[in-house]
């Protein structure tokens, strides 16, 4: 009995690192890694994670399947997610035309979608900015105010491209403000873990440099996800104003055929939209890739990694029209459930009229 206490910590010590392990499996890049071990084994309560997202229109499989399975690993490890409704955020951005009714209506439609498409909600937190900040307006005004006053004009633009534009020109004044605002969200909602796209990671550098500057003891760990591609060459990340480049989770089947069939599939991995689908959403969701293909060429295949799908694709053992029909029936099992929630939820039904008639403005 002796080596009880030892086996005790050594199965604590393992089931820290399986934890930052699970959480580290989210991130194409993370920033912090290295106190992940020191904020599970420490910190007395669930870790927080945060992201935030701008109700801006119809959601594709980016935002709906992607955020699912990294929520449902972050809160798997034992995590809670804070998701920052963004409301006022894409009034600035002026998302909907700048209505704040119409936003909100998106925002609920885009809270269905995920708990229809399977986002375990156990440990998740819809928080709206709007209510938010009314609710606790002193303390994150003083905030905003300090990030703003402790930085420059030219480090706060560099920030710019979190409101999805790249075009100096495009911006108004309310760029200043969002980053201020973005930055301060981490500290007001106390997030250990910033879990955004990497389009967002230098507003999040900017959250950690602003904990440095205030001599905070613990400085938010940036766990940027990998941003998926359009379905078109050369976009390098899936845009919902482009109905035809990107899957929307409510999409019919022969919608998803449609696009899947007229997708960009070169002959080669890199810059190939369809393998990164295989890559990041299907074998993550199913665990595993089926090819279908005829007999006459050699029958169905299954791949659990996407290294060895794509050597096969290079060798020239599998086609491209081979991974564009196998990835559209893949797709269209994830979606199905969504598919049907939309179709006989009456509230959920109507959330999707009303955002399908609203006009996208960037």
């Amino acid at each position: 009995m002796a080596d009880l206490p030892a086996q005790e910590d050594a199965a604590a010590a393992a089931a820290i690192q399986e934890k930052v392990k699970l959480a580290l499996s989210v991130g194409e890049e993370c920033t912090g890694a290295e106190d992940l071990a020191a904020l599970f084994k420490n910190k007395p309560t669930p870790p927080i994670c945060y992201d935030g997202f701008e109700p801006s229109g119809r959601v594709h499989i980016a935002q709906g399947v992607m955020k699912a399975l990294n929520v449902n690993k972050l809160t798997s490890s034992g995590c809670v997610f804070k998701f920052w409704v963004a409301d006022w955020f894409a009034q600035l951005n002026n998302k909907m035309g700048g209505d704040l009714h119409k936003i909100q209506t998106v925002g609920r439609y885009m809270i269905e979608v995920w708990k229809a498409v399977g986002m375990n909600l156990n440990q998740v937190e819809f928080l709206w900015s709007s209510h938010e900040i009314n609710s606790r307006a002193e303390e994150y005004w003083k905030l905003v105010f300090d990030i703003a006053r402790r930085n420059n004009l030219p480090r706060i633009l560099r920030c710019s491209q979190i409101m999805g534009r790249t075009n100096p020109k495009e911006l108004s004044v309310s760029a200043i403000m969002y980053a201020c605002m973005q930055c301060a969200d981490v500290f007001f909602l106390k997030a250990d873990i910033c879990q955004l796209g990497l389009d967002q990671r230098k507003v999040n550098m900017l959250a950690r440099e602003y904990a440095s500057a205030t001599k905070r003891k613990f400085k938010p760990i940036i766990l940027s996800h990998h941003m998926l591609p359009g379905l078109k060459e050369g976009q390098l990340k899936m845009s919902k104003s482009d109905p035809e480049s990107a899957i929307f989770m409510e999409d019919e089947e022969d919608d998803v055929n449609r696009k899947i069939a007229g997708a960009f599939c070169p002959n080669v991995v890199e810059g190939n939209p369809c393998l990164e689908y295989v890559k990041y959403v299907v074998i993550p969701w199913h665990g595993r890739f089926e090819l279908c293909r005829s007999e006459e060429r050699g029958g169905n295949l299954t791949y659990e990694s996407a290294e060895k799908l794509n050597g096969d694709f290079e060798s020239g053992l599998i086609s491209s029209d081979e991974i564009k029909t196998s990835l559209a029936k893949s797709l269209n099992l994830i979606l199905q459930p969504v598919r049907d929630h939309f179709k006989h939820n009456a509230d959920a039904r109507d959330l999707l009229a009303q955002v399908k008639s609203f006009r996208v403005t960037r």
